[in-house]
């Protein structure tokens, strides 16, 4: 386990869900990456890039619904800006994106 953190730096991170709308390849990545287009409803459509190729296709990412962390200052990777950050649980070396059960709104907050 990590370190303890205090409640409040928990609810410093905000959680959303968002659909993907848009998924290109990225060939410019260090590792085998897509670069995602994501739209969090209210919050708008960010951009992020994720190492997700081994267990997902660009087909199989268009319009489904992910979890991501939409308060991280943009970050520049090679030539792409990220806007957010999207959650999954890493499985040796394969990351399973994290997503509702149910659809819900995009923005949704997570708690």
């Amino acid at each position: 386990m990590s370190n303890t953190i205090q409640f409040e730096d928990f609810t410093a991170v905000d959680l959303r869900v968002g659909t993907i709308v848009e998924v290109n390849d990225f060939p410019e990545a260090r590792n085998p990456a897509y670069q995602l287009t994501i739209d969090f409803g209210d919050l708008g459509v960010k951009k992020t890039s994720a190492q997700i190729t081994t267990l997902y296709t660009k087909e199989m990412l268009l319009n489904r619904q992910i979890v991501a962390v939409v308060n991280f200052p943009k970050k520049q990777i090679a030539k792409f800006m990220s806007e957010c950050l999207v959650l999954g649980a890493v499985n040796g070396k394969d990351v399973i994106l994290l997503n509702p059960d149910t659809p819900v709104k995009n923005g949704a907050t997570v708690n």
